[in-house]
């Protein structure tokens, strides 16, 4: 009697015999895994330890590290400024541009961050003091 086996995809006839199947692939896997040869891979060299001061990260800032990224995140946010504020901003910007610099409203407003970041505690205070606190929120229409 003949009959055929799918196996995988190969399709070999096959002899049946009362005691036993035996196909082709199963002759050929067991020739294989019979004839490999375990071989170790080559040892590794050892890994030389680092120095305890070379393995700590030097602490950062969330602002250094925001920063530093590839193209930071973007944050929208309105504010409430008083008008006399507001009309410093654009003579700021006009100021710029006749020194050969434009410059847009919120890069002036980064700019002021970033001075205030840089500045010693005693000053950093005193700025603080000298803007009056104002009511948070849109302001009402007069």
């Amino acid at each position: 009697m003949s009959s055929t086996v799918q196996s995988e995809s190969l399709t070999v006839p096959v002899k049946r015999t009362a005691a036993k199947t035996v196909t082709k692939s199963v002759v050929k896997a067991a020739s294989k895994t019979a004839t490999r040869q375990v071989v170790n891979p080559a040892p590794k060299a050892p890994v030389k330890a680092e120095p305890k001061a070379a393995l700590a990260p030097a602490v950062k800032t969330k602002s250094e590290k925001l920063l530093k990224g590839k193209k930071p995140k973007l944050v929208r946010d309105s504010l409430t400024i008083p008008k006399l504020e507001y009309l410093v901003l654009e003579e700021l910007k006009q100021r710029g541009g006749k020194l050969g610099s434009p410059v847009k409203k919120n890069e002036l407003i980064r700019a002021g961050i970033k001075t205030l970041a840089a500045m010693p505690d005693a000053l950093f205070l005193a700025a603080l003091k000298a803007v009056p606190a104002i009511k948070t929120g849109r302001p009402s229409k007069d």
